[in-house]
């Protein structure tokens, strides 16, 4: 396997009493990136995680992880691979450095290593100077920050990161995407992330794989999934859009469609398509436009868009 691959399947399969819960999945994620496996509930996620952990033995196909084949060498990868799950895996009567150190000795990190690292990481996620609190009494956000810091106190080449924000507030949220990017950059980690949070997949991740029924249907970093099979889009905001307004915008051949929702008119463009006459138009049939905005769709639109259309294809 190239250096430069952390993870790399192929066909790699995983049946349960006949149904394909992985189903012959080709993937490759580069070192020292954030990673998103983005799917609906029961696409696959969680069995693939187990797969690439050898906690499952595939039906058909392999993987190699850090260089590691799954089925021969499974314990090799855990070693030194970092895991966040669905707990956070802390244990809330100890403090915040014995949580550490309890780690760090399963780990067989020495002592020295252990202070080192408990000191270097607790920095870097500002939390050194709580160390001495118990973890019971500290909020969701700060449990999840730690729990991070447990995950990867071995300085692990890999950590598998499953819905890391989930029930945090928008504030803690937003720093622990910060810690999360400080860590690829201190550590050269590489994150595999499972969110169902696609803002959060565009804001953090370098590359995506949309995951549907087992299958992979969409590879490769947010901006080219966006631009991958979706039109340009144009928004304009304001009032009295009414049925004529939105007849004639449908009629102009540079228009694919056209969505009102409130007082905000969405408009799906055709290649380059200019804005301005179509700005022009609505002033002309009486729209009052507040706002103009114009680019492209969301992840979260063309993940919606791609999940949907696969579900219509069955």
């Amino acid at each position: 396997m190239a250096d430069s691959e952390a993870i790399i399947t192929e066909n790699l399969t995983r049946d349960f009493k006949g149904i394909h819960a992985v189903n012959h999945l080709n993937l490759q994620v580069p070192t020292g990136q954030v990673f998103g496996f983005l799917g609906p509930n029961g696409a696959g996620k969680t069995t693939t995680i187990h797969l690439l952990l050898g906690l499952l033995a595939p039906t058909v196909g392999t993987a190699k992880v850090l260089g590691y084949d799954i089925r021969s060498a499974a314990g090799k990868i855990r070693g030194q691979t970092g895991v966040l799950l669905e707990y956070t895996g802390l244990y809330e009567r100890l403090t915040v450095e014995d949580n550490l150190e309890f780690y760090g000795r399963i780990w067989g990190m020495s002592a020295s290593e252990r202070q080192a690292r408990s000191k270097e990481l607790l920095g870097q996620l500002g939390l050194w100077e709580r160390r001495k609190e118990v973890v019971g009494k500290w909020s969701k956000g700060m449990k999840q920050k730690l729990a991070v810091a447990r995950a990867i106190f071995h300085r692990p080449a890999l950590i598998f990161l499953d819905e890391p924000t989930s029930g945090l507030d928008p504030v803690s949220a937003s720093q622990l995407h910060q810690d999360l990017r400080d860590l690829v950059r201190h550590e050269g980690t590489t994150i595999f992330l499972t969110t169902h949070n696609l803002a959060e997949a565009e804001q953090l991740c370098n590359l995506v794989a949309v995951i549907r029924q087992g299958q992979i249907i969409a590879y490769g970093s947010p901006a080219e999934l966006r631009s991958q099979g979706t039109t340009p889009q144009a928004e304009i905001e304001g009032t009295n859009f009414t049925p004529a307004l939105i007849a004639a915008l449908k009629a102009r051949p540079e228009i694919a469609g056209v969505n009102l929702k409130d007082n905000l008119l969405s408009l799906d463009l055709t290649g380059t398509s200019r804005l301005a006459p179509l700005v022009n138009l609505v002033v002309e049939k009486g729209g009052q436009i507040e706002e103009v905005r114009k680019g492209r769709k969301s992840l979260e639109e063309v993940f919606l868009t791609l999940v949907t259309e696969n579900k219509k294809s069955e």
